[in-house]
């Protein structure tokens, strides 16, 4: 048995306990469906590895592994590219937040759909013509080799960390939730699975597992948004059966709060279907928009993909394509979640998650049929399985791009300036995806808890304000030199960091622990007062008494009167009409309420302030898009017009050229 047989063996091995092993909390699925969930989980694990194991025979050179020696077709990579794309945050999360906060939840999927129209009309056919293997070699092709590399495989290594943290603290929360498998053991099973894609088949077999995933997740998306059709109708009647829905009425109003009272029912419908119940400030909505579209034509994930394509034609071809998949998936998720809304209801949905991220999953069961019927889990193992594949996907392209920073540009690129053999980097690809898997694992374990939104805005705001101005200016802008790059890739990544650093996305004690004392304050007049009331039920009822009679002395000489008959007691006066047993359920909710209240404000011991030391945000937007993208392209412009590089304006004529024809395309970085 030769050495890669034997590695083989080895991690299937490490895998197959996790695969199996009794660490279960009590999760969606219930205990005597789990082994139904576990099927299907290996069923697609196991295609997924056949996948590997095939593509790891292909995998012989440098190209192979980064570019999958640019064999991909078009249609193929723009599958691939909408499986790169569709992570948990838009199967799970927009899904999710539709069905709590209704037309809101949609504008992430219209923000990201309108992202690839900026990819396939600026960056898609130059960045193949120019570029090799990763975000660096566009950069480094006109301007400075080795500071080019190094700030962009900075920048790379911090969008790709960010990102990847916050798909593995989603991979063990969710796996945690849908199917109750320990936080760590979920963590450290994507985390080896990623390992086994990337180390053995690299591009190749990351490719095909982003194929496969984006397949089974809108084939899953279609069956299910067909139910829902079949249930609620289709367009105009399915918007009716929302506003009229009485769950969806009742999610609105208790997002209202005051405002709902003088509110219709049919009115409250109807603002599901309209903005401001979650976006609520028009600039923050202005800013985020700016961030997915911009920061998706600089995610190095995402860019890395048009290196695998072997003409500029498919470059476009496989961008079309992924513009026609990723809009009809993002199309869907408007009925996925409003149907959730109706199906399931926001408050079963927000019980289990509160963010909303079982809306998905708790579908599909029910549309099966509930939790107690054998279609409905199946379907939601079906989904729960693709949720599970689609974080392993995304993840093994965060982990490719970090591990061609690492390994092609610094290693490569800047150490050995060049001078190595295919073997020498192939074998130091794989040692930087080691090092980069286990660094996720742990960042991943180590962040078991916490709050890693801002995780997700970090690694769009850097992509948008340090990686996008350097690659569109470098692309299209004469002027632009190795200077601008620089500061442009500082001021750009310092400037997005540093604004999210301080902006509502981090957590802030003090604001916590002031809503949660009203909630513990709320909770104790509620329960007074319900403790009131079931006293008031419960209490034995008490009888009328009759008037009392004054006994008067007979007059002189008049016979005494007769003995009266005493008067009959009056009738039980009646207990106001109250429904114990749903007091009870009331007291009962609203303890559990204060308990969770109380849990929180203990859960913070004597700390007052964020991680950077404020009471509450200084920078009101969770997004800084709107800013720290025009200062990125600003620092570009000052930076070129600063610093003189005679290479840079000599190698305008050649790139030019280059990016508009693909001429020699496959030598770009022989400077």
């Amino acid at each position: 048995m030769n050495l890669k047989n034997k590695i083989w063996l080895g991690l299937i091995a490490c895998i197959l306990p996790f695969i199996s092993l009794p660490a279960f909390a009590q999760g969606a699925v219930e205990d005597k469906w789990k082994w139904l969930t576990f099927m299907v989980f290996g069923a697609i694990i196991c295609l997924t590895m056949f996948v590997t194991y095939l593509a790891a025979k292909r995998v012989k050179t440098v190209s192979d592994f980064y570019a999958a020696g640019g064999g991909v077709t078009g249609l193929q990579n723009g599958w691939a590219i909408a499986g790169d794309y569709l992570s948990a945050a838009s199967f799970l999360g927009i899904a999710g937040l539709i069905s709590l906060y209704g037309y809101d939840g949609f504008m992430y999927s219209v923000g990201w759909l309108v992202a690839y129209i900026t990819v396939l009309l600026v960056i898609a056919e130059p960045c193949r013509n120019i570029g090799k293997y990763t975000l660096s070699d566009i950069l480094a092709y006109r301007n400075d080799p080795k500071k080019a590399r190094i700030v962009g495989a900075i920048s790379t290594i911090t969008v790709s960390t960010f990102y990847l943290t916050a798909q593995m603290v989603g991979a063990g929360v969710l796996i945690k939730t849908l199917i109750g498998i320990d936080y760590e053991v979920s963590v450290i099973a994507v985390g080896i699975l990623m390992l086994m894609y990337v180390l053995f088949g690299g591009m190749v077999a990351t490719t095909w597992v982003q194929i496969i995933k984006a397949v089974l997740l809108v084939c899953a998306s279609i069956v299910m948004v067909i139910m829902v059709w079949s249930q609620y109708g289709f367009l105009g009647e399915f918007l009716n059966n929302v506003v009229g829905d009485a769950k969806v009425q009742a999610r609105v109003a208790t997002l209202l709060g005051d405002k709902a009272r003088n509110l219709s029912p049919e009115q409250l419908g109807q603002i599901f279907l309209e903005p401001g119940l979650f976006l609520k400030v028009p600039l923050d909505q202005i800013s985020l928009g700016m961030a997915l579209v911009f920061g998706t034509a600089g995610m190095p994930h995402i860019l890395m993909r048009f290196f695998t394509v072997p003409t500029a034609q498919a470059a476009r071809k496989s961008v079309n394509w992924a513009m026609a998949i990723i809009g009809g998936f993002y199309v869907l998720t408007l009925f996925l979640g409003m149907g959730s809304a109706m199906k399931v209801g926001p408050a079963a949905i927000a019980a289990i998650d509160a963010g909303g991220n079982m809306a998905n999953p708790l579908l599909a069961q029910a549309l099966g049929g509930g939790p107690d019927s054998l279609l409905g889990n199946l379907m939601m193992a079906f989904v729960s399985a693709v949720a599970f594949a689609t974080i392993v996907a995304v993840v093994a392209g965060l982990v490719l791009a970090a591990a061609s920073a690492m390994a092609h540009d610094l290693y490569v690129g800047v150490i050995r300036e060049e001078h190595v053999t295919q073997e020498e980097q192939v074998r130091a690809a794989r040692v930087a995806t080691i090092l980069v898997g286990a660094m996720a694992i742990v960042i991943g374990i180590s962040a078991k808890g916490q709050n890693v939104a801002h995780l997700v805005a970090l690694a769009f705001a850097v992509a948008s304000s340090a990686n996008f101005p350097c690659v569109l200016l470098t692309l299209f802008w004469k002027r632009c030199n190795t200077g601008g790059i620089v500061l442009g890739m500082i001021v750009g990544t310092v400037t997005a960091i540093g604004l999210v650093m301080v902006s509502p996305n981090l957590t802030y004690p003090l604001q916590i622990i002031g809503a949660n004392e009203k909630i513990v304050k709320a909770s104790d007049e509620k329960l007074a007062k319900l403790n009131a009331d079931l006293s008031a039920a419960t209490a034995p009822p008490a009888a009328a008494m009759p008037a009392p009679v004054t006994a008067t002395a007979p007059a002189a000489g008049a016979m005494p009167a007769a003995p009266m008959a005493a008067p009959a007691p009056l009738a039980a006066v009646p207990a106001p009409a109250i429904d114990v047993e749903k007091v009870k359920a009331e007291i009962a909710k609203t303890e559990k309420a204060k308990k969770a209240a109380t849990d929180k404000i203990a859960s913070f011991g004597s700390d007052r302030t964020s991680i950077m030391g404020l009471e509450k945000p200084w920078f009101e937007l969770r997004n800084p898009g709107l800013y720290s993208i025009p200062l990125g392209f600003l620092a570009v412009i000052i930076g070129s017009l600063l610093y003189r590089d005679k290479r840079a304006e000599d190698m305008w004529d050649e790139l030019y050229v280059r990016q508009n024809t693909g001429i020699l395309a496959a030598k770009a970085v022989a400077h």
